[in-house]
């Protein structure tokens, strides 16, 4: 089994594992889910992010992790904690939580439980002030989690997406910020 990172109620937060990659491909990797991300990836866009995955858990401890339900074990999808690769913008190496979900687990709470245990993980084992998430604006669903994980939306962190023309729907992102809870 792979190694469990977090758990909830309803959840089990790990590393991935090398059966992970088809099971993502087949729920994950559509158009309903990348709809605000840049749509299907081929097998090559999915072998570099799961390479990426890798590196990132290796190099840092920590990954945007498989998202797997207790009672059937399904694979959900992911959602963890990477260091923001996007040059050029204030959220560049910022400690960056992320989601994303198969869409017949949508509108259930998933998504918040795991991004909440993410959270807890980040805030037990990562020497940071803040967690750093977004999107684009047309991803309400997201940003709309964002404000439900208590973050607030920092319009001085918002930035036009380096991978895509000023005009492109996909460029201009909004930031939300999770500061360190006081103890």
């Amino acid at each position: 089994m792979a190694e469990i990172v977090a758990e909830t109620e309803r959840l089990i937060l790990r590393r991935w594992k090398p059966e992970d990659r088809a099971e993502y491909a087949r729920h994950v990797n559509t158009e309903a889910v990348g709809r605000f991300v840049g749509g299907v990836q081929s097998d090559d866009e999915l072998d570099a992010a799961f390479g990426r995955l890798e590196a990132c858990q290796r190099d840092h401890g920590h990954s945007f992790w498989a998202v797997e339900r207790k009672a059937d074990g399904a694979l959900l999808g992911f959602c963890g904690l990477k260091r923001a690769d996007v040059p050029g913008t204030p959220v560049d190496g910022e400690v960056e939580i992320g989601w994303r979900l198969r869409e017949d687990a949508w509108g259930q709470g998933y998504a918040r439980e795991a991004a909440q245990a993410a959270l807890r993980w980040a805030w037990a084992h990562l020497d940071c002030g803040r967690v750093v998430a977004f999107t684009i604006p047309a991803n309400a669903p997201s940003w709309g989690l964002m404000e439900r994980l208590g973050m607030t939306r920092r319009p001085d962190l918002g930035f036009a997406h380096p991978n895509y023309p000023a005009d492109h729907p996909l460029s201009a992102h909004i930031t939300y910020v999770a500061k360190r809870p006081r103890r």
